[in-house]
């Protein structure tokens, strides 16, 4: 009898998640795009730092570096690197 209720609420836990599954679609897409694109994003900032170093040049890397980086690309970037000059 315990098995069957275990069962029972396996399927319908799959029934729920596929019920809602189109409708969590989108979020989890463009989480995911935006999860991406701030490694990237990271990426690119670890990759100034490394060519950087020859002359002092320094992007912290933390979690909203890497997501303007990501989000915006290169006018980010250059962004970064103009408030670093600024600030």
């Amino acid at each position: 009898m315990e098995q069957v209720l275990i069962l029972l609420a396996w399927v319908a836990g799959i029934l729920l998640v596929l019920a809602f599954g189109k409708k969590m679609k989108v979020p989890l897409r463009l989480a995911l795009k935006l999860l991406i694109n701030g490694l990237l994003g990271g990426a690119v900032i670890l990759l100034i730092n490394l060519l950087g170093q020859s002359i002092h040049f320094h992007i912290s890397l933390n979690v909203y570096s890497a997501l303007i980086a990501g989000i915006f690309g290169l006018p980010g970037v250059i962004l970064l690197i103009i408030l670093k000059y600024l600030l």
